[in-house]
C-alpha cells in the first residue's frame, strides 16, 4: 500500500446555513436542534461524497482496484506535478468545509465519519512537502506493470464485454503519456538528489525488459486479443484486433522501449548507494511522516525499533521452549531453519488434502467462535482454491463478500505443488485471513451503512492489525494444542516484529541493504533470495510493514487494559464488539472509543 488515505468535502454555504435558521427560530428548542443536526449531516455526507469522487477521478486505476469500475477507461497522471498540485489544493479545501461543519452537532455515527475524515485530509496534507511524485517507478509497482497484470482479465479490470475491452483500450492508450511524465518526474529526480536505491532499480529493470517484444502479438498488452470471448461478434473482433494491434505496435512498443533505455542507460547510473530514505533531502522527516501515516500513531522510529527488538526476543524465549517439544534442540534462533528442512511438515499429496485441512478447521472455528463474538458478519465465509492461472504469483489471501450478498467472502488457498505446502502456519494463517481475521473485520464492513470513502479507503494499522491479534485468539480457543501449530503462530509473529526492526534500521538508523538482509536471515531462516526480496520491498515502501504488529500490540493492549479496569465486568466478546462496530478507524480513535466504554461500564 504504497498510498495512503482519502478523504472529505462540504458545506453548500451561507444561504444554506442561515435559511433553516430563521425557518425554525419559532420552532420548540428540540425541533431546532433536530433540524440543526440533520442539515450538518447532509453537509457532511455531501463532503464525503465530493472527497470520495475526487480522489476516484485523480485516481481512476486506484478506483478500479478498489472495486469502482466507473472509470475503468480513464488512467489519471496522478505523477503529474500540475495535477497533483491541484489535488493537494482540493485537500486543503475539503479540510476548510469540514471545519466549518459543528461537529458536536452531529451524532455518534457521523461525528465518527468527522474524525477519520479529518485525521485522513490532514495525514494527505503531511505529504504535501515530500516529492513522492519523482520516484514513480520502482519493483514494487508503477503504471506499466499495473496495467500489465490487468491485460489477463483475472484482476480489478475485468475483460468480458466490448465495451471492458474498449476501456482497457483507451488506458493502453493513455499510457505513453504517463511514461512521458514519468521520465521527466525521474529526470527532475536525477538534478535534485531524490532517487531509487540502485539495488531496487537493478530488480525492478528485468519487469519492463519483459514488457519489451519483437511483435505486438507477442507483447503481453496484446492478451485480451487471444483470450477475446467467443460470443463477441464478427465485427467487434475485427475491430478490437485491429485497435490492439495498432495501439501496441504504435504507441506501446515505441514507449515501452523509450523507458526501458532511459532507466538502463541514463537512471540507473543516476541512482543511489545509500538504503534507507532517509538518504533523501528531508528524509528523516519523509520517513515520519510515512511511519505516521501507516501507523496512525505519534510513535517514533526510535520506539518503534526497540518495541520491534523487545518483541524478536520474547518470541525467541517462546521458540526456545516449543522447540524441544518438536524435537529440535539446537539454538532458538535456528528453530525456523530446523523446521523447514523437516519433510513431516510437509505431509500433503493433493490439493484436496491442503483444503480439507482448512475445511476442517473452519468447522471447529464455526463452534467456537460465538463464544468470543456477538458481532458477526451475516456474509458466509467460502474457502477456494486459488485458480491455476494466477497461482505461481498469488499467496494465500482473503477477498471480500459482494456489498449485496451475491458473492461470499472467500478464503484464496495457493497450492502450487502440495507437497511443498507446508502445515506449521495453516491454523493461524487461516485464523488471520479467515475467520475471525480478515473476514469479521472487512465482510462486517460491507454490511454497514458508510460512506464510499471509508469503504473503500482504510488503514493498514487497523486492517493487518486486526488480522494479526485475531491470530493470538487460535491460542485461548485451543487450536495451538500441537506445538508445530504454535510454533507456526510464533513464526508469523516472528515476521511481523522483524519487521518493525528492519524497516526503521534502514530508514532511521543507517542499517544497510546487507544488514537488513543477514538479520532477517538470522531471526527468520529465510534463504537470502528471500530475506534480498521482502528487504528490498521494506527499502521502498518506507514504513508500510510498521502497521501489521503496531496495530496489534495496540488492540491487545487495549484488551489488557479493559481487562485490568472491568474485572469480572469485561466482556471478550463485548470489546470485540467495540473494536469492530464502527469499521476501520486510525488507532487513535480506537484508543478513544475503548476507553469510552470502560468509563461507561464502570460508572466512572
Amino acid at each position: 500500500m504504497k498510498k495512503t488515505l482519502t478523504l472529505c468535502a462540504l458545506s453548500a454555504a451561507l444561504a444554506l446555513a442561515f435559511a433553516p435558521v430563521t425557518a425554525a427560530a419559532q420552532a420548540p428548542a428540540g425541533k431546532v436542534a433536530g433540524v440543526v443536526a440533520d442539515q450538518a449531516e447532509k453537509q457532511l455526507d455531501k463532503l464525503a461524497d465530493d472527497y470520495y469522487e475526487a480522489q476516484a477521478r485523480h485516481d481512476p486505476v486506484g478506483a478500479t482496484q478498489n472495486g469502482d469500475n466507473r472509470f475503468d477507461d480513464k488512467l489519471g497522471i496522478t505523477i503529474s506535478p500540475k495535477l497533483r498540485a491541484q489535488q493537494f489544493a482540493r485537500y486543503e479545501g475539503f479540510l476548510k468545509r469540514l471545519h466549518a461543519i459543528k461537529r458536536d452537532n452531529l451524532d455518534r455515527g457521523a461525528q465518527i465519519n468527522y474524525d477519520i475524515l479529518e485525521y485522513e485530509l490532514k495525514t494527505l496534507l503531511t505529504f504535501k512537502r515530500f516529492p513522492e511524485h519523482l520516484l514513480p517507478i520502482d519493483q514494487m509497482g508503477s503504471m506499466p506493470v499495473t496495467l500489465a497484470n490487468f491485460a489477463g482479465g483475472e484482476g480489478p479490470q475485468a475483460l468480458t464485454t466490448p465495451k471492458q475491452y474498449r476501456a482497457y483500450l483507451s488506458r493502453l492508450n493513455q499510457l505513453p503519456a504517463w511514461i512521458d511524465q514519468a521520465i521527466a518526474n525521474m529526470r527532475e529526480g536525477m538534478r535534485t538528489g531524490v532517487v531509487l536505491q540502485r539495488a531496487a532499480m537493478t530488480s525492478a529493470l528485468p519487469q519492463f525488459q519483459k514488457l519489451a517484444s519483437k511483435t505486438p502479438e507477442s507483447n503481453i498488452f496484446y492478451t485480451p486479443v487471444k483470450k477475446m470471448p467467443a460470443t463477441f461478434s464478427a465485427k467487434d473482433k475485427q475491430e478490437l484486433t485491429a485497435a490492439y494491434r495498432a495501439t501496441i505496435s504504435k504507441k506501446l512498443m515505441p514507449s515501452l522501449a523509450k523507458l526501458t533505455a532511459f532507466l538502463e542507460k541514463e537512471y540507473l547510473p543516476a541512482t543511489r548507494t545509500s538504503t534507507g530514505i532517509d538518504g533523501l533531502p528531508n528524509g528523516k522527516e519523509w520517513y515520519q511522516a510515512n511511519v505516521a501515516a501507516q501507523t496512525t500513531t505519534s510513535l517514533t522510529p526510535e520506539q518503534i525499533h526497540a518495541t520491534g527488538l523487545k518483541e524478536v526476543a520474547r518470541i525467541q524465549q517462546e521458540y526456545g521452549i516449543v522447540g524441544p517439544k518438536m524435537g529440535y534442540t539446537g539454538p532458538a534462533s535456528g528453530l525456523p531453519t530446523w523446521v523447514a528442512a523437516q519433510e513431516k511438515y510437509r505431509p500433503f499429496k493433493t490439493e484436496q488434502e491442503v483444503i480439507d485441512v482448512y475445511r476442517k478447521l473452519d468447522g471447529v472455528l464455526r463452534e467456537k467462535l460465538p463464544a468470543l463474538f456477538t458481532l458477526m458478519p451475516k456474509a458466509p465465509l467460502d474457502l477456494r482454491l486459488e485458480p491455476e492461472l494466477s497461482r505461481a504469483t498469488a499467496s494465500d489471501h482473503y477477498t471480500a463478500p459482494a456489498a449485496d450478498g451475491s458473492r461470499p467472502g472467500v478464503f484464496w488457498s495457493v497450492v502450487n505443488d502440495p507437497k511443498d505446502y507446508g502445515s506449521t502456519g495453516m491454523v493461524t494463517l487461516f485464523l488471520h485471513e479467515g475467520q475471525p481475521g480478515h473476514h469479521f473485520h472487512i465482510a462486517l464492513l460491507q454490511e454497514m451503512d458508510l460512506p464510499k470513502f471509508r469503504k473503500f479507503g482504510g488503514n493498514n494499522a487497523f486492517t493487518e492489525g486486526w488480522a494479526l491479534y485475531a491470530e493470538t485468539l487460535g491460542k485461548e480457543m485451543g487450536l495451538f494444542g500441537k506445538p508445530e501449530d504454535y510454533f507456526g503462530h510464533l513464526n508469523d509473529e516472528m515476521l511481523r516484529a522483524v519487521r518493525l526492526v528492519v524497516d526503521t534500521g534502514m530508514h532511521s538508523k543507517g542499517w544497510t541493504r546487507e544488514q537488513s538482509i543477514q538479520y532477517m536471515r538470522d531471526t527468520l531462516g529465510y534463504t537470502e533470495a528471500v530475506a534480498r526480496s521482502e528487504t528490498e520491498r521494506y527499502m521502498v515502501w518506507p514504513g508500510q510493514a510498521l502497521g501489521y504488529k503496531i496495530g496489534s500490540l495496540k488492540i491487545s493492549e487495549l484488551r489488557q487494559k479493559a481487562t485490568a479496569a472491568l474485572g469480572p465486568k469485561f466482556s471478550l466478546p463485548k470489546f470485540h464488539e467495540i473494536v469492530l462496530e464502527d469499521g476501520t478507524v486510525p488507532l487513535s480513535l480506537l484508543e478513544a472509543k475503548v476507553q469510552r466504554w470502560i468509563e461507561k461500564e464502570s460508572g466512572k
